[in-house]
């Protein structure tokens, strides 16, 4: 039997996906559509294919009186069959005027014009919403129970919902989703919401650590997710079905998954680290509601907060549905949809669909500029150890990518050689040799760059000295402690100091110091190394919170062994696997775009959790290494060790890889 539909909200993600359930349904489709929204339309339209001819749009508008369908729209449409409306914000951190005009006015006029109408039957799609925090089972067949609606997306879908049962002159049917994801066939998806704001946070989380490694989480409520596909399907079933009007339908999951366990079913699907060990919400609730909200309105928490959500891009409204503590019951939908094979697929058995859908369409950085030519063009970069390895491969990247390339190194010719190639390819680059072991010296060239280009955007320390003798054949050496300090830390220090003033009082600029793996693994025979590179770490970190509103940013990258110059005097490492300065290069320019706290591979990051887990036992591995290992040959008095290292060395070098020996 053919049947005639009016739908609003049919562009919105549920609506379309419903139109294309009703498409396989006799009957003609009239679709609410503003001028404005005529091309998204035709994109969908298309999309539809072959059935199109059946869809006719209605022009109007959610927010004039009866939608603003016109008079001739109004007498095709009188006495239509079935009524959707679907037009909504769904939006949890939208505000109250938004949130107010589209979700309650735009019902008020959609329940006027179905009155006008005389349609057959009203079909108003709710929200779980509506529950508001109501502690315990919420069922289909409870409404206004009193319940806390503090925040504008439930308050305006529960009026919205209690205008369609007060207001309504025509049979009705409501339909309140869980919280609708992405198609559970293709991982379709249109916006970034719910559980959706999560996925930066695990995509980190992947970068940092390996998939193996266990973490601790939260473990919320239960949090009801369904995929559209199962909600529209559900609600064009149910419209269709007779003797039921008058009632809700709670399209919802009946065995929700608690926060934690949702997020561990992401991580999976993202092969990123799962939370093993969840903290239970009853250990959170110890301490009084009235305490803990107290406690999050004090302003150093609120911005503490604010800062670690906007990090990841979360609104602040979305932590509150970790700790949901309403339940649903879906009895009636279940019953209504009872021998229809529709039902909520395991979440499990779709999410690497979602996953994979939003990391290739919606991911916030996709949308981001973040080429280094985007992030560096036309500023002034100032970089150490320009004259050869990575220095010179950063410059001649930066030189390519419209950056101003500041060249500072001891050696004038070689810098000239590195500004020649830069100008080659059309970069501009400027050479100021120095000796960044000489305090006087750095003093010196820091003013001259500052008179020469006015201000520095962003400082790279990376000139760097490494000593490799183990400290038994150090006694008598204290040079070696001062020497790879001075450079190392005092050098790129006075530097710091140098640029920092302006970079605060300009609010923008970027610090980067080249630090190494070393300092994360505290590998023996570098310990005057390691603690030079080791108190530039500390000083960063500890003046980080005070310029952290200064709109002035500070990168470590731990790089791992390179094949450069300095670690040429070692013959064993003609034997280990090392990066190319062309890839760490990469690192750095990888820091430039990202501007992370810090770069760091899986190795380096591994070694700095184990060793806080368990110290003594890093001791003794890295004592295996260290006897596995030869001293160095400056240590011996000769000018360069043999290359020789056993078969049991070669393989703790590549298991370790990057790490240097």
């Amino acid at each position: 039997m053919s049947s005639s539909y009016f739908v609003t909200g049919a562009t919105g993600f549920v609506g379309r996906h419903l139109v294309e359930r009703l498409l396989e349904r006799d009957g003609t489709i009239n679709l609410l559509v503003r001028e404005g929204s005529r091309a998204r339309l035709e994109e969908l339209l298309s999309r539809w294919g072959p059935d199109q001819g059946r869809i006719v749009p209605v022009v109007g508008d959610l927010t004039a009186p009866e939608l603003g369908v016109s008079d001739e729209d109004r007498g095709r449409l009188a006495g239509v069959d079935h009524f959707f409306h679907l037009a909504a914000i769904y939006d949890m951190s939208a505000d109250e005027e938004s949130n107010r005009r589209a979700n309650v006015d735009g019902t008020r006029n959609a329940v006027a014009l179905a009155n006008a109408l005389g349609a057959g039957r009203f079909h108003h799609t709710s929200s779980i919403a509506v529950s508001g925090r109501y502690r315990g089972l919420f069922r289909e067949d409870m409404f206004d129970e009193g319940q806390e609606l503090k925040d504008p997306y439930p308050r305006t879908k529960f009026e919205s919902e209690k205008i369609v049962r007060e207001e309504l002159q025509v049979p009705w049917r409501v339909y309140r989703p869980g919280i609708v994801v992405g198609n559970s066939q293709t991982g379709e998806m249109d916006k970034v919401d719910g559980p959706y704001y999560f996925f930066k946070v695990i995509q980190r989380v992947r970068a940092l650590l390996p998939q193996w490694m266990p973490t601790v989480g939260l473990e919320g409520g239960p949090i009801n997710l369904v995929p559209v596909d199962f909600v529209a399907a559900a609600m064009d079933h149910i419209a269709h079905q007779d003797g039921l009007d008058g009632k809700a339908f709670h399209l919802t999951d009946p065995k929700p998954k608690t926060a934690g366990q949702v997020i561990n079913v992401f991580a999976r699907a993202a092969h990123a680290p799962e939370a093993t060990m969840r903290i239970d919400r009853q250990m959170t609730n110890v301490v009084p509601k009235q305490a803990r909200s107290m406690i999050a309105q004090l302003p150093p928490v609120k911005r503490i907060t604010d800062q670690v959500l906007g990090d990841f891009g979360i609104p602040r409204e979305v932590l509150s549905y970790i700790d949901y503590p309403s339940e649903y019951d879906a009895r009636e939908a279940q019953v209504a949809l009872e021998g229809s094979g529709i039902q909520v697929p395991a979440l499990d058995a779709y999410a690497d669909r979602l996953w994979d859908y939003w990391e290739r369409n919606l991911d916030p950085d996709l949308f981001k500029d973040r080429s280094l030519r985007g992030t560096i063009e036309g500023k002034v970069i100032v970089i150490t150890g320009a004259s050869s390895g990575i220095g010179r491969e950063l410059a001649l990247k930066v030189g390519e990518a419209g950056g101003i390339a500041v060249l500072v190194a001891r050696s004038e010719d070689k810098l000239q050689e590195t500004r020649a190639e830069i100008e080659a390819m059309g970069g501009t680059a400027a050479v100021h040799p120095a000796n960044l072991a000489e305090i006087d010296d750095v003093e010196r060239v820091a003013a001259e760059i500052l008179a020469a280009h006015g201000r520095v955007d962003v400082l790279v320390n990376n000139a760097g000295r490494s000593i490799r003798r183990s400290v038994g054949n150090s006694y008598d050496r204290f040079h070696d402690f001062q020497r790879t300090m001075q450079l190392n830390y005092f050098g790129a220090l006075k530097l710091i100091l140098a640029f920092l003033p302006g970079m605060r009082a300009r609010k923008t600029g970027h610090i980067i110091n080249v630090s190494s793996i070393g300092a994360q693994t505290n590998t023996p025979r570098f310990s005057a190394y390691v603690a030079s590179k080791s108190a530039l770490d500390a000083f960063s970190r500890s003046i980080a919170s005070e310029i952290v509103d200064d709109g002035v940013n500070i990168t470590t990258v731990y790089m791992p062994l390179v094949q450069t110059p300095m670690i040429a005097p070692t013959g064993i490492y003609d034997a280990f696997p090392t990066a190319s300065p062309d890839e760490a290069a990469d690192l750095i320019t990888r820091a430039m775009i990202y501007r992370p706290k810090k770069v760091a591979t899986r190795l380096g990051t591994f070694g700095e959790v184990l060793y806080a887990l368990a110290p003594k036992s890093v001791d003794v591995i890295l004592n295996t290494a260290f006897k596995l290992f030869p001293e160095s040959a400056a240590a011996k008095g000769e000018k360069r060790e043999d290359a020789e290292v056993s078969a049991e060395g070669v393989a703790f070098a590549h298991l370790m890889r990057g790490v240097h020996w």
